[in-house]
């Protein structure tokens, strides 16, 4: 155990599994919105995907295999991911492939 992190009364082991069972959902339950934005970028398009409800790391990963799929830059930005150009369709056609059921939001 690290020095600084004394916990006399809790097992650590049980905690994380107990907190895995209450923090995961079903990626078919999330609310995924997919949505087409230039407000604010110069007039440049982006695809915003919200509400993936994942933690930083799982995120990250997902980012890099959309920008693989995609062919264009990323990145992560408050909880969302950005894409680079309009590329609705091919995040929608990997999100659905991958377990998740987005929606188009927006024109």
């Amino acid at each position: 155990m690290p020095k600084g992190i004394w916990r006399e009364f809790e097992n650590p082991a049980q905690n994380s599994s107990e907190e895995k069972s209450l923090d995961i959902k079903s990626k078919v339950d999330k609310l995924v919105r997919i949505q087409r934005s230039r407000g604010g970028r110069g007039g440049k398009t982006v695809t915003v995907i919200a509400g993936l409800d994942l933690n930083d790391i799982e995120l990250r990963k997902l980012l890099k295999k959309l920008k693989t799929k995609c062919g264009t830059g990323g990145t992560v930005k408050a909880e969302n991911i950005e894409l680079q150009g309009d590329q609705i369709q091919s995040a929608m056609e990997f999100l659905k492939k991958d377990g998740f059921d987005p929606k188009q939001s927006g024109g």
